[in-house]
């Protein structure tokens, strides 16, 4: 049976494939189940039959709206809380510039703000000034012009994309009248592509960087390679955060946050090359807010945020030839080697004594990555492990890692590493707390006819906060006085006692409870087969000492 044009369908119907074709040229959608939003539930599984977007579901909204961050995707519910419960994503794909389309199912206008049930007027502009662009639209007046209205469609899912600037999360809220059946027998369809740019033209302002100044190249989330480059080219070394895209090569300092508090090396900084958005460490703080060091910010992006002082914007950097002061550069790589060997010498010591930590792990993960894979982190201690103890590959390739340092947040990063492994095709892995895990447990949960990716999560639990220990909180409870030692365990601490293997295996995931060093690097040398979860135990209560001595180690040599 031939499937009738858009123009003889309901007008539900026919709005729900206009939205899908826009999302032709999306390769993954997130649908969560709902009433409302059955219309397009029912033309995307029509679209994925004929060739069109791959098509994934899940329980949970927020679930969802990870998956498909992760995925560079779309994510589809229907209205009332389903809507709010994506924020959290939209605010990370907003702060991080990251594609996300979100496609929320409404009533009618007239219905909003009255006694119908699940609907507010306040969803079309739920999330405020966090889209770039969004669009209210109704099924009847899309009837009324279907050109227009696919045109308006298409217009809000590119500038997912970047077609106007910045990528960034974008939002259409559909508004659907009944029947929400569609008219026809549900037979496939090829929604054709869209034909619109990823990409606007580029902010062309380059800027030529004259040798002489002691320069740092620092990169932050989302720097890209082009940093590597041009720290490479100038002959200065490259402090590169793990999520940068630019963490290796021979110019990369791994333990640069050590090294950033020593005099003769952070503090003998005259300018820094500001790529990307770093967020990680305090001693990079330091040395942006420093007056005496120029600060240059390299972006295509006229409005990505500055560090709150006044700084250089370009949209490139040209380097007429390498810095004639080569030892500047190797002052830093002996330093870095010194002080990556220390930490080396103390994670080991631990691991001997039958103690795993959080940046052995960290480095044993990032070490064991293979060609084509990549790490997803958490935020708290997982990332700043990573940044800390992960030695940054020396060949060609650079670290190939993902964090949400957006906002930085721990939810979402189980959902967020699905989301990857299901757009790359690949395999992945995701090193995250036990606080994180549980946060986002729901991630797990797959029905039975879900795709399942290659994903090995790999959890360090230390039963609670531990990024708190290193905090200054964790200082006063270091004091030793009993009441503030169990007013810190009660509001930062946290533990929890969850039995990690037995929720695993609730939802039908392979779960190992890994002892000791070499199980660990065993585990991480197998095959990757679906999803599983390695759990490594530590001691909490041993953080703070054991990071005083990492940093004794990396200031020593």
């Amino acid at each position: 049976m031939t499937a009738p044009t858009i123009l003889q369908m309901t007008p539900a119907t026919s709005l729900a494939r206009l939205a899908v074709e826009a999302l032709a040229g999306v390769g993954h959608v997130v649908l969560c189940p709902g009433s409302r939003s059955a219309p397009l539930a029912y033309a995307l599984a029509a679209a994925e039959a004929g060739g069109g977007p791959d098509l994934h579901v899940r329980h949970d909204e927020r679930v969802a709206a990870f998956v498909a961050l992760g995925a560079s995707g779309a994510v589809v519910t229907t209205s009332g809380t389903a809507a709010a419960n994506l924020h959290p994503a939209v605010l990370e794909a907003h702060h991080a510039g990251r594609p996300l389309v979100v496609v929320t199912a409404d009533r009618p206008p007239a219905l909003r703000g009255t006694w119908a049930n699940q609907t507010s007027e306040l969803q079309v502009s739920l999330y405020g000034n966090a889209v770039r662009a969004r669009l209210d639209l109704a099924d009847t007046d899309a009837a009324r012009d279907p050109d227009g209205a696919r045109a308006a469609v298409r217009a809000v899912v590119a500038a997912a994309f970047g077609a106007a600037g910045r990528p960034g999360p974008v939002h259409l809220d559909l508004g659907f009248t009944e029947p929400l059946v569609p008219d026809d027998d549900g037979a496939s369809w090829t929604p054709a592509r869209p034909a619109w740019s990823a990409r606007a033209e580029p902010d062309d302002r380059p800027l030529t960087l004259a040798p002489g100044p002691r320069t740092v190249v620092l990169a932050g989330d989302g720097a890209t390679p082009a940093a590597r480059g041009l720290a490479e080219r100038g002959g200065w070394p490259l402090l590169a955060e793990p999520s940068s895209g630019a963490r290796g090569g021979t110019h990369a300092i791994g333990p640069y946050r050590l090294l950033l508090e020593r005099a003769e090396l952070g503090g003998a900084v005259e300018r820094v090359v500001v790529f990307g958005r770093p967020t990680l460490s305090r001693p990079v703080t330091a040395l942006l807010a420093r007056d005496d060091v120029e600060a240059v910010l390299v972006s295509p992006y006229p409005d990505w945020p500055e560090p709150g002082r006044p700084v250089r914007r370009c949209s490139r950097v040209e380097v007429p030839a390498p810095d004639p002061d080569g030892e500047w550069l190797v002052r830093w790589q002996r330093a870095g080697a010194a002080a990556a060997a220390g930490i080396d010498a103390v994670l080991d010591a631990e691991a001997a004594a039958g103690r795993l930590t959080g940046p052995l792990v960290a480095r044993e993960l990032a070490a064991a990555l293979r060609p084509g894979e990549t790490l997803v982190v958490a935020a708290s201690n997982p990332i700043r492990d990573v940044d800390l103890a992960a030695r940054p590959p020396v060949g060609r390739a650079s670290l190939a890692v993902v964090a949400n340092r957006g906002l930085a947040g721990i939810d979402g990063t189980l959902a967020t590493a699905t989301g990857r492994a299901l757009r790359d095709g690949g395999r992945v892995r995701a090193l995250v707390g036990d606080v994180a895990f549980l946060h986002d447990a729901g991630a797990l949960l797959l029905g039975p006819g879900e795709r399942r990716p290659d994903l090995q999560v790999v959890v360090l639990n230390d039963d609670g906060g531990g990024i708190f220990e290193l905090l200054e909180y964790g200082a006063t409870a270091a004091v030793g006085k009993v009441s503030s030692a169990a007013v810190f365990e009660r509001l930062f601490g946290t533990p929890h006692g969850a039995d990690l293997g037995a929720l695993c295996r609730a939802f039908g995931v392979p779960h190992e409870l890994v002892k000791d060093a070499d199980r660990l690097l065993a585990v991480l040398a197998g095959p990757l087969p679906g999803i599983s979860v390695v759990e490594v135990r530590a001691e909490r209560g041993r953080l703070r000492a054991l990071h005083a001595r990492l940093r004794a180690a990396g200031r020593e040599r």
